[in-house]
Order: structure tokens, then C-alpha cells, then sequence
């Protein structure tokens, strides 16, 4: 039965339950286990306060995701592809888990994410080329 977002422990779950399918994914999975070699317990902490941040407004979370995969595009580069599976996987665990107003800003959130990340490595590409 799917569930209100709405505890630090919901985001928990849904971190927990999106990165688990990340890892054994046959396109993302060698992306964030081989070429960015992902500490996920440094990792999925950071998810939790990023998520709880964006839908409980409660967490916390520094950073530039955006320079990380501007430097792991550098690796192995991110496709349109690598994004829509992530859009489709994160789409999933919601699904498959919570429903109601918070699940819906979380995918909103999730979407929002993709297309801006995939428009900054276009820009990089093209500024670099």
C-alpha cells in the first residue's frame, strides 16, 4: 500500500529503494559503481538530507551536483538515455511506494533535475568542443 511522504524515515525509504535499483541497473549501475565509484555510505546520507530538504523542507545539504557530473561527464559521457533511465527508475519508486501531493513535487522535482543537468552538460559539451 503506497504511503504519504512525509517523515525523515519516508525519504529514507524512497533514497534507499531508488539507489538500490541505481546499483544493480544495467546502464546506470557501472555509471555509479565503476566509473564515478560511488561511496554510497557517504552518498546516500547526502541523498537523504538533499530529498528531505526539497520535500519536508527539514534537511540539509552542501554541495554542486552539477560540477560532480560536469566532471563525471568528463569520464564517461552522460546521454539522454542515462538521464531518462534515472527519471525512469525514480518514477518507479515512487510509485511502487507513495502516493499524494509530495510524491508528485517529488517526481516534478526529480524531472526538473534531469532537464537542467542535461542542459548544462549540452552547454559544457558545446563550449568545450
Amino acid at each position: 500500500m503506497a504511503e504519504l511522504i512525509q517523515t525523515p524515515e519516508d525519504i529514507r525509504h524512497l533514497v534507499d529503494s531508488f539507489y538500490q535499483k541505481v546499483q544493480t541497473d544495467a546502464l546506470l549501475g557501472p555509471v555509479f559503481n565503476e566509473i564515478a565509484q560511488v561511496d554510497w555510505a557517504h552518498h546516500l546520507p547526502r541523498m537523504y538530507g538533499f530529498w528531505e530538504k526539497m520535500l519536508l523542507g527539514t534537511g540539509h545539504f552542501e554541495g554542486n551536483p552539477m560540477r560532480t557530473h560536469l566532471d563525471l561527464n568528463q569520464k564517461h559521457p552522460l546521454t539522454s538515455e542515462h538521464f531518462q533511465r534515472w527519471l525512469q527508475l525514480f518514477e518507479e519508486t515512487i510509485a511502487e511506494n507513495f502516493e499524494g501531493q509530495k510524491a508528485e513535487i517529488a517526481i516534478e522535482r526529480a524531472k526538473s533535475i534531469a532537464t537542467v543537468m542535461q542542459s548544462k552538460i549540452a552547454q559544457a559539451k558545446r563550449h568545450f568542443s
